[in-house]
């Protein structure tokens, strides 16, 4: 490192002269004795978890059958997790901070449980797992075993919310939870294999968008120990000169701690945290007394960060076999994997957990000894009982506005346009308005594109960054984050979201897909929530998908992508609702609706064009609520049994059926049509595989038992046959949507191009409904040949016919032929 480098600093175990503080900001030799032996304890905790069955206190020699049959877990990382965690633990005391622990590296489960049992967290919500012999051994056994808990930092792990199966989430995570946190510290540790991903890479980029005045804080722990599984990490085997460089770059002021002598360690990491801690304090205190500004005094605060670098699988076997393992990637996992079958294997396991000295960790009955017990923080200071980590005990509900007097008038059918999501822009304003601390807006450069503009009249976008003139609506007060990674808005949404805090994520639909396996995760993490009866629920992941793939005619083949809901569908049915509502009033209707649940994945679909208004507001309510409902007003089966049935879900889906029906009324006035319209797209599931579905009596009610139905829909044909194949007609089921034909066309030329046209939907009718292909050969004649008129129209002027894009229902505004008649 260059003199002057901001990574330059006292506690730099490389810098030349470097010297280490004691006394209040370090450790004299009676402190670090003790950090040790606690450090010491949860290492002992966290080899036992991974390989013993019995025996928990080596009360006798270690046997075979001490030992599970299946080593599952991951070592490597543990120790370095461990003496972090003791070290904050040491800062909480000192400073009485209010501090949670992600973890990136989540392969270092047993370090997080055993750390929330030492501090008695893990017995309070486990009564079972107690702290004595008893509860060692429980603890020791449930650990990657049948019926236990996951190797991971799941959901069963006291103070996590970062369960880290996926690597690449944990720095959002952090940031998204220190959002709206003036005094919460969220320390993360950043796994140096973890860093190598696209999401953690960008992670480091929050910085520009926390607000000391009104933000926690963050302090990043990049964790160096050199190995992934395999392979060398890239951030450990750079120069450090480099590595600084970057950090710094970014924004940081990193702190470098390195070193395999625990005692120097120890004292170092300390100094670090004691120095990181004061220059976090300098910042917020500057920034919220008006010394500073945000960025401080015009320039943006460089927060501090440490860089600690210790061997991988630190004080575990240094050789097996005669093969190095500490320090090299073959600790990652289980360093000795024979132990049962192997005998040179079993002793080498109690020479490795007798290192510890487990006799002068724990009493004779099990217990942490009391002046180790002392070292943790009490209460809701530990940070595994830290409520912000169970952000369902701190959730309020959001003071939401009337949604219905947003509501735009509809005096018939078709009779008003709109463009649902610029509506819906109007509430979300006053959504941010009525909820200053506890709602934001998340999306990657697109609240403006998606029409929700109008949630600038009450907030900017968030930016602790230079702004220049001409900047459109920045500042460090902005409730809407946006920057061009979906991974960042979904993991600061999610990190939001953990804490006790309530907000969406609007995104083109076609890269939505970007944070498919983030969904998976967060979908998981829910699912096991629900079955761990202290996590409280928190609001639901709400999406507001829009520059839909029937309205990407500009941006052409590559932003027209419905699949997003397909790949929703797959999680558990408890966790998922897709909604498509068919206009502006439905709009507002479900997202009131979105907002006030809670533990859900949410998404709704929905365009940003004007487009014609449906249902007024008591009718939208009702059929919101419903789900899914015959629409009447565009039937014309007069409760007989219909000739067939024409459903649809989505906005273009039914404005296409509805043309349909109208193409129908005129030519076929005497077939009997009914209109079905879905907004809930899980009514479509049995009741059996759904909690929303209908049963089976009322799906038939609305679908009959053998007439043909057409089926028009927003996304791939399949999913409606995967949803519907369970029915008593699932057989007649026609289904017309997204076949991955697309370009850069006109908005009706695009819906031709899949099938889902108006003219399409009436041939598909006649092609159906049983003696109608004969009867009406000639209208059928006619579809075919206007489909040709309207492609070649689009071909020779650019635009679709006056009559297709100026298609009003009958009833509404006046049509074309009314015009020209009066």
């Amino acid at each position: 490192m260059t003199a002057g480098s901001a990574a330059t600093d006292i506690t730099n175990a490389t810098g030349p002269g470097a010297t280490v503080p004691t006394g209040p900001t370090g450790l004299d030799d009676a402190d670090l004795a003790l950090i040790d032996a606690y450090w010491r304890a949860a290492n002992y905790l966290s080899v036992g978890q991974i390989y013993l069955l019995d025996n928990p206190m080596l009360r006798r020699p270690l046997e075979p059958a001490d030992i599970k049959p299946r080593l599952l877990g991951h070592w490597g990382t543990t120790p370095g997790l461990n003496l972090v965690y003791a070290h904050l633990n040491r800062l909480i005391r000192a400073h009485d901070v209010s501090a949670i622990f992600v973890t990136g590296p989540g392969h270092g489960g047993p370090g997080l449980v055993a750390n929330t049992y030492l501090e008695g967290t893990y017995s309070e919500v486990y009564p079972h797992i107690s702290q004595n012999v008893a509860g060692m051994r429980r603890l020791f056994r449930q650990f990657s075993f049948p019926g236990g808990i996951p190797s991971h930092v799941a959901p069963e792990t006291p103070g996590s919310i970062n369960e880290g199966g996926e690597l690449g989430y944990s720095l959002v995570h952090a940031y998204g939870a220190a959002f709206d946190n003036p005094d919460l510290l969220v320390c993360c540790v950043v796994g140096d294999g973890e860093a190598e991903t696209g999401a953690l890479a960008a992670g480091w980029h929050s910085d520009k968008f926390l607000d000391p005045r009104h933000d926690g804080a963050v302090l990043p722990v990049l964790h160096l120990n050199g190995y992934k599984i395999a392979n060398p990490t890239v951030l450990a085997r750079i120069p450090e000169r480099d590595l600084c460089s970057l950090l710094e770059g970014y924004g940081y002021r990193p702190l470098v701690v390195a070193g395999d002598d625990p005692a120097a360690v120890h004292r170092k990491l300390a100094a670090a945290m004691e120095t990181a801690y004061d220059g976090i304090r300098a910042i917020q205190q500057a920034a919220r007394s008006g010394r500073a500004t945000a960025a401080g005094d015009g320039e943006r605060p460089r927060w501090p960060m440490i860089v600690l670098r210790t061997p991988k699988g630190w004080t575990g076997p240094r050789e097996v076999d005669g093969i190095r393992v500490e320090g090299t990637f073959r600790a990652h996992q289980v360093p000795l994997s024979e132990v049962r079958t192997n005998p040179a294997h079993l002793e080498l396991l109690a020479e490795w957990m007798r290192s510890y000295r487990p006799e002068e960790l724990f009493d004779a009955d099990g217990r942490l000894r009391p002046e180790l017990a002392a070292l943790a923080p009490t209460g809701t200071r530990r940070m595994g009982a830290n409520p912000h980590a169970n952000g369902g005990l701190l959730l309020q509900g959001l003071d939401l506005p009337d949604f219905a007097a947003y509501g735009v008038d509809v005096p018939a059918p078709g009779a008003t346009t709109d463009a649902p999501t610029r509506v819906l822009g109007t509430w979300l304003r006053d959504v941010i308005r009525d909820n200053p601390t506890t709602f934001r807006m998340f999306g990657p450069d697109e609240t403006a594109s998606n029409r929700l503009s109008a949630v600038f009249e009450a907030t900017d976008r968030a930016w602790d960054a230079e702004v220049e003139p001409g900047d459109d609506h920045l500042g460090p007060d902005g409730r809407v984050m946006e920057v061009l990674s979906e991974h960042l808005c979904q993991g600061w949404l999610e990190g939001y979201l953990l804490t006790g805090r309530h907000g969406l994520f609007n995104c083109y639909e076609a890269f939505i897909h970007i944070v498919d396996s983030m969904v998976n995760q967060h979908a998981k993490w829910l699912k096991v929530c629900r079955q761990i009866p202290w996590r409280a629920p928190i609001a639901s992941l709400n999406y507001l998908l829009s520059s839909h793939v029937w309205r990407q005619d500009h941006n052409g083949f590559s932003h027209q992508d419905p699949g997003f809901l397909d790949h929703v569908v797959n999680k558990k049915a408890e966790i998922v609702r897709i909604y498509l509502p068919p206009d502006t009033n439905t709009l507002l209707s479900v997202y009131d609706h979105c907002l006030r649940s809670r533990d859900y994945i949410n998404v709704v679909v929905a365009g940003k064009n004007p487009a014609p208004n449906w249902l007024s507001m008591p009718d939208a309510i009702a059929h919101c609520t419903r789900g899914i409902g015959i629409w009447e007003w565009a039937s014309n089966d007069h409760g007989e049994v219909p000739d067939v049935v024409l459903g649809c879900a989505g906005d273009v889906p039914t404005l296409e059926t509805l043309a349909a029906v109208d193409l129908l009324r005129r030519h076929l006035p005497e077939l009997k049509v009914r209109v079905v319209n879905v907004v809930d797209l899980m009514r479509l599931q049995p009741a059996s595989e759904h909690p929303h579905g209908l049963p089976d009596r009322e799906f038939d009610a609305l679908f009959t038992t053998d007439r043909p139905v057409i089926f028009a829909f927003h996304g791939y044909p399949l999913l409606i046959h995967r949803l519907t194949y369970r029915r008593t007609n699932h057989d007649s089921f026609h289904v017309r949507g997204y076949k991955e034909e697309g370009t850069t066309t006109t908005p009706f030329d695009m819906v031709m191009l899949n099938d889902l046209d108006r003219f399409h939907l009436v041939i598909d009718v006649i092609d159906r409904v049983p003696g109608l292909s004969v009867r009406a050969a000639g209208l059928r004649q006619q579809m075919v040949d206007a489909r040709l008129w309207a492609r070649r129209y689009t071909r020779d002027n650019g635009e679709d016919q006056p009559e297709i894009s100026d298609w009003t229902w009958p009833g509404g505004h006046p049509s074309r032929e009314q015009e020209s008649a009066r």
